[in-house]
Order: C-alpha cells, then structure tokens, then sequence
C-alpha cells in the first residue's frame, strides 16, 4: 500500500516537472491554447471614456490613445503571453493532480 501511494506521488512529482521544464517541441502542444488566451486578455482592453467638458480636450483624448496603442501593441502582449503560458501549464498541472488524487483514493479503498 505505502509502495503505491509512493509511487503514485513519484509519477506525479515527475509529469509536474516535465510540465514546467518543457523543450519547444513540447510547448508546441500549448501554443494555441497559450495564444488564444492571450488574445482575448488583450481584446478585453480598457477603454477611456471622458466627459463632457474639462477632460475632453483633443489634445489629451489623443495622448490617452497613443499611450494605450503602446501599451497593447508594444509592452503587454509579451508580458501577457507569459503570463498565460504560466496559467495554461498551473491548469494542466492541477488537472494531473486531481489524477493523481483519484488515484491514491483507489489504493486506499483497495486496503
């Protein structure tokens, strides 16, 4: 029994690894799934609404465009691709443990 329940963690504790430390052949397997959450993180961007009056000057609704067309096409895809890529592999992670938990559930109710 503990030789399975040893096991069991060992097994797991190695797909975690090989999850986390993949070549680039491997991550190709993620790349869609990565690119496709990045892409809708960047489509739910903020968007500026100013009211009538002081804030709607020409001048700074176009410096308040400019500063966020950087921002989304220049500083934040990289950085969201990251992130994403961190979440996708913390999913696949999280779906191997719940494995991992159905199993040593069966070895103990074997004993």
């Amino acid at each position: 029994m503990k030789k399975k329940l040893k096991d069991a963690l060992h097994n797991f504790k190695i797909e975690a690894f090989h999850l986390s430390h993949q070549t680039v052949e491997q991550q190709k397997e993620f790349v869609d799934e990565v690119m496709a959450h990045t892409h809708e993180a960047l489509e739910n961007a903020y968007h500026f609404h100013f009211q009538d009056g002081t804030d709607a000057n020409p001048q700074r609704v176009e410096t308040f465009q400019l500063i966020k067309s950087v921002a989304l096409e220049t500083i934040l895809p990289p950085v969201v691709e990251k992130l994403m890529h961190r979440i996708t592999v913390l999913e696949h992670t999280n779906k191997r443990m719940i494995g991992l938990l159905d199993e040593l559930m069966e070895a103990l109710s074997e004993e």
